[in-house]
């Protein structure tokens, strides 16, 4: 609670609107009101506004500051489904298709990111990935000199001498399958830049691998220590203080005392806070391991490199997690800088890991 209470404490001064879809999951329920009773912004619903309340008065929980919405009786379906048959006009989609999208609450939900009718969105407790970030990747656009959506799971660990206080960032552990060189090295960057408006400190960034700075020889290897180099470039040229190495081995990266060993000279290994997986396959077994058996709060996925925040957090989160990602996605929008209507960007055709 050390790292999510800061963030709550900074989403306090900059309360922010936050669409929820699955407005009759309990937990969503559960957390929305919290939400509003922390003073952290304004809830959104979406769902059949007469399923959502009896949902809500079973579990007893007040829907006082929380808004609803039932996409079917929303005065701005005509507009959002104008909007989606633009979007997705190359795709030869009709009207009718269209409106058929916009019914399903991710799409609205989505839609009302990308419209400004909410600052951010969190789905997922009931949903595949893929559900999720579809409507994401085809209605949100890519940021601001970004190419690569990418996704970054924060972990809160009792035993406060790994990463920043017990606080590790680690991607990308729900997007990209096989990331290339470039990808790989602005997954890195990107979640520097979360790492770095989280906590106000400077990310020390550790890309993965099973050697340590040639240890062992293999394309992969080589992958990630061309990716290194490229992230340490590209955050040089966006200006953010942070610190990359690889490929290190997942101790050389967090025990000083390995570090010291294996990469004397190193200004990450053994102080890393951010970690880069070389795949999913790494990333996202790595993230729920630690997750499980060091009994750790987990915030994720945190969605990195849309124009506007969002998360799909795992079918097995609770209240207090949701709540968390809903905190950590208001915050990402009180720094973002302002920028002009862009048209959606590419993203990666395999939606990854199931949560």
């Amino acid at each position: 609670m050390r790292f999510i209470g800061g963030v709550i404490e900074k989403l306090q001064r900059h309360p922010k609107r936050i669409v929820f879809p699955e407005g009759t999951e309990p937990r969503v329920l559960q957390a929305a009101r919290q939400f509003y009773s922390l003073r952290l912004g304004a809830p959104i619903l979406l769902g059949d506004r007469t399923r959502i309340k009896e949902a809500a008065e079973r579990l007893n929980v007040s829907l006082e500051g929380v808004r609803i919405i039932n996409p079917a009786e929303s005065d701005q379906l005509g507009a959002f489904t104008h909007r989606y048959e633009l979007l997705r006009r190359y795709k030869g989609i009709k009207e009718t298709e269209a409106r058929e999208a916009m019914l399903k609450e991710n799409y609205f939900g989505a839609m009302m990111v990308a419209m400004h009718q909410a600052d951010g969105l969190v789905s997922g407790t009931n949903e595949i990935s893929g559900s999720v970030l579809r409507p994401l990747f085809q209605i949100i656009k890519v940021a601001p000199q970004t190419t690569t959506a990418s996704s970054c799971m924060v972990m809160e660990v009792e035993d406060s001498r790994f990463g920043e206080n017990g606080v590790l960032f680690m991607a990308d552990c729900g997007v990209i399958p096989e990331p290339t060189v470039e990808q790989l090295a602005d997954i890195a960057v990107s979640t520097a830049q979360l790492a770095r408006q989280l906590l106000s400190v400077r990310p020390r960034v550790a890309l993965l691998s099973y050697s340590t700075k040639g240890s062992a020889t293999h394309p992969s290897i080589g992958k990630v220590q061309a990716a290194t180099a490229l992230a340490q470039r590209k955050a040089d040229e966006k200006r953010l203080p942070a610190d990359f190495d690889g490929e290190l081995q997942v101790d050389a990266a967090l025990v000083p005392e390995i570090a010291a060993r294996k990469v004397p000279s190193s200004k990450v290994a053994g102080r890393a806070n951010v970690l880069i997986f070389p795949d999913l396959n790494a990333g996202n077994i790595g993230s729920k391991l630690i997750q499980h058996i060091s009994r750790g709060n987990a915030y994720g996925q945190i969605l990195l490199g849309l124009d506007r925040p969002a998360a799909d957090v795992s079918r097995g989160s609770s209240a207090h997690d949701i709540l968390g990602v809903a905190a950590i996605v208001g915050v990402q929008t009180v720094e973002l800088p302002p920028g002009q209507p862009r048209e959606p960007g590419t993203y990666p055709a395999a939606l990854a890991a199931p949560a």
